[in-house]
């Protein structure tokens, strides 16, 4: 492995922080909160100075990037991103613990929003923007934002995008990478201000409607308010519900309706499986849902707001779900498994991946009844090649141990089955709110010290769909140079 290159990648990460950090400087200036200017302060010039080093000391003419330094600098980065992003929170002594800010902070670079505050209106509003803004951070990646505007003479930085931007396949949307990361962003960022416009068009506060926005285009879901979205009004709920479906959606296919290749779009598979799964999981919890709300509309609301904010792993609420009949909160449960569409901002399995799973068990079926016969998985009227078609039934075989690893770790906390398991579900693929304990109305601050770190780092590895990490960890890759 290039470890000088890999180094130098991280502090260019590390000083990129620093940067990011001085908006929300600027909040705590805004709304005069010196305490959090000073932890900022401190917090962004402890980043400044690491990547700086990092930059100067490791600075190697080899660029050559392969795919085992690729995911070994997104994963390194995520993790120090997280730690250097809770210094604020624990130098301003909003969050004193450091395994709660590294929790708090890890759920919102990984878009996750499962939080330990029990009062969130208690918080500055300086803090309260950075993680929001976190948020919108890790939804279409950091490393992905590097590339966008840090020039880069490695023309392998497509292993960087791979390693973490989610689903199945990968690719470029124009010839040099580059310019792909600057069309994403282009589009993250028209589409976070479309939303912008419509909540203060519905009359929520400049603040709230920035926070919001930044929530729901990363579908990470940190809000502001005790009650989430419930306290807002029925059209900032639509609102709010339309734009998760919309960032849960292929950020390719944008691109493609701005190409105004209209047909594409229309014929993409996983886009109607998502919008399908969708409708008929709200229809049959309106249906399960009316007795409580006895009115048809408030029904229709809250349960495809629900359901959007599950399945896009976005997190906000408009209700307490644990209060719903079983079989809603039974539906509520499988959509965390199923996410959003892949290049999406949403966490979760993925639409493609779960087509690609059931098309091959299909096929295995029609083999076994026809053993003569030649079948192949196609997607949009294209087969896949057999690698990816393994690769993702191995990924699904890892990702279901890594539950089951987490779930058995914390499993020694006394919240139950229930709490525990869907905490479990929840963390990994980066929804937030479970159901028990953490639920809407909950949080995670019951846990202890090393279940919140667990459930910290697994927010990652889901986040990063688990190999880059293992890879990071891998002392052989370290070990080994290139050259």
């Amino acid at each position: 492995m290039n470890r000088r290159m890999v180094l130098y990648r991280v502090g260019q990460i590390m000083c990129l922080e620093a940067v990011l950090m001085v908006l929300p400087l600027l909040v705590s200036l805004i709304y005069k909160e010196f305490f959090c200017t000073a932890a900022f302060g401190i917090s962004a010039a402890g980043a400044a100075v690491m990547g700086t080093v990092l930059i100067f000391v490791f600075k190697d003419k080899d660029n050559v990037m392969f795919a085992k330094e690729g995911f070994t600098i997104v994963s390194l980065a995520w993790v120090l991103l997280s730690v250097m992003g809770a210094l604020p929170f624990v130098i301003s002594g909003e969050i004193p613990n450091f395994a709660d800010a590294f929790f708090e902070t890890a759920s919102g670079f990984t878009t996750t929003g499962a939080s330990i505050l029990q009062d969130v209106e208690a918080m500055s509003r300086s803090m309260l923007f950075w993680r929001s803004f976190t948020h919108w951070i890790g939804g279409m990646g950091i490393l992905v934002l590097v590339m966008a505007i840090i020039p880069t003479d490695s023309g392998r930085s497509i292993h960087i995008m791979r390693a973490e931007m989610a689903g199945p396949v990968i690719g470029k949307l124009v010839p040099k990478i580059k310019d792909t990361a600057k069309i994403l962003y282009f589009i993250y960022f028209a589409l976070t201000i479309v939303e912008v416009v419509f909540l203060l068009s519905g009359g929520m506060p400049v603040f709230d409607s920035i926070i919001h926005a930044l929530g729901t285009a990363g579908t990470g879901g940190y809000g502001i308010k005790a009650d989430s979205i419930g306290g807002y009004s029925p059209y900032l709920q639509w609102v709010i519900a339309i734009f998760m479906v919309i960032f849960g959606v292929n950020f390719n296919l944008y691109y493609i309706l701005l190409l105004k290749k209209f047909g594409v779009v229309l014929k993409n598979l996983e886009l109607w499986v998502f919008l399908g799964i969708v409708m008929v999981s709200t229809i049959i919890i309106s249906i399960d849902i009316f007795p409580i709300y006895e009115n048809a509309g408030d029904s229709v609301r809250n349960s495809f707001f629900q359901v959007t904010s599950i399945m896009s792993t976005t997190g906000y609420s408009t209700a307490d779900f644990n209060l719903w009949p079983s079989l809603s909160r039974s539906i509520l449960f499988v959509l965390m498994f199923l996410g959003g569409c892949a290049g999406s901002t949403a966490g979760g399995l993925k639409i493609s991946r779960v087509i690609i799973l059931v098309k091959s068990a299909w096929n295995d079926i029609k083999q076994q009844l026809h053993p003569r016969s030649v079948t192949s998985v196609k997607i949009d009227g294209k087969a896949l090649d057999n690698n990816t078609t393994r690769r993702v039934n191995i990924y699904f075989f890892v990702y279901m141990a890594l539950i089951l690893v987490v779930f058995l770790l914390i499993s020694f906390e006394s919240f139950g089955l229930e709490t525990n398991l869907t905490a479990a579900v929840s963390c990994v693929n980066n929804v937030g709110p479970g159901l028990g304990v953490v639920g809407p109305a909950g949080n995670y601050s019951g846990y202890s010290d090393f279940s919140t770190i667990v459930l910290a780092l697994s927010m990652i590895l889901g986040r990063l769909e688990i190999f880059p990490f293992l890879l990071a960890l891998n002392p052989h890759n370290w070990l080994k140079k290139n050259h």
